[in-house]
């Protein structure tokens, strides 16, 4: 059975500051454990019911450096999840090179302040549907390895690059580069009815605040998604995930 100590570090990665300096991230339930494992993603633990434990394949036992046995009450306990499954999982933060040259080669997505984990998952969740490879997020939006983020992403963050930077000089090499900057604001062009290029980046920002105004100067084309009711009351934007799988969808369509 798990150790007592086991079960307060896996609590403790909840924590950014322990994930950054543990370089590991958590992650739950049984279907999305068995799609890090056919990804051939390495754990280094899982903690799992027994019946959970005897379904794994040799090949993917082959991928877990430690495998420990927990009760259901214990993943209770230290799960985020209202309802937990049966299997919890520790996976290695995987490094990759920030290169904005070979991130400029497709269309990508900037994330502006994004705070809500369950919208940076949603987003992410939509990039990996639509084709988006990468999504750059300003240094003070919410952590892509927040578990809810990973629980709203449901395996995106295997197809999905999101990267951290300074957001402000991002743009700036974008469009000194001659690519589109695509603001997505409430008064902009329908994007139904703006052209569209294969390139470039496509901006989304806060919740409440929208786009920053240091940005602003940085966008070349302002897009927005009509509205198709005439409601007056209830409604006058839409949640920042639900826009971005519009526009995303938009982009692909073309």
């Amino acid at each position: 059975m798990i150790s007592k100590n086991k079960t307060k570090y896996i609590v403790s990665l909840q924590n950014k500051k322990v994930r950054d300096e543990e370089q590991l991230y958590v992650i739950e339930g049984d279907k999305l454990v068995k799609e890090y494992l056919l990804s051939g993603i390495r754990f280094r633990l899982l903690a799992a019911v027994p019946e959970y434990i005897a379904s794994l394949m040799p090949e993917e036992k082959k991928l877990i450096d430690e495998v420990d046995i927990i009760s259901y009450d214990d993943l209770k306990r230290i799960s985020t999840l209202k309802k937990p499954h049966n299997a919890i999982a520790l996976v290695p933060v995987v490094p990759w090179k920030f290169d904005p040259d070979s991130i400029l080669k497709d269309l990508c997505a900037a994330l502006d302040f994004v705070q809500d984990p369950g919208n940076l998952g949603t987003i992410i969740r939509s990039a990996a549907w639509f084709g988006i490879k990468n999504i750059v997020c300003s240094e003070d939006s919410v952590d892509m390895y927040n578990p809810k983020v990973i629980q709203a992403s449901m395996g995106a963050l295997l197809q999905v690059k999101v990267h951290y930077c300074n957001l402000r000089l991002f743009l700036g090499i974008t469009r000194k580069k001659g690519l589109p900057v695509y603001g997505t604001m409430i008064e902009g062009e329908s994007i139904y009815d703006r052209k569209l290029d294969k390139r470039g980046i496509i901006l989304l920002g806060n919740e409440s605040r929208g786009i920053s105004d240091e940005l602003m100067p940085l966008i070349s084309d302002k897009i927005m998604i009509p509205r198709f009711s005439d409601h007056n009351y209830g409604i006058d934007s839409l949640n920042v995930g639900m826009a971005a799988a519009v526009v995303f969808s938009e982009f692909a369509r073309r």
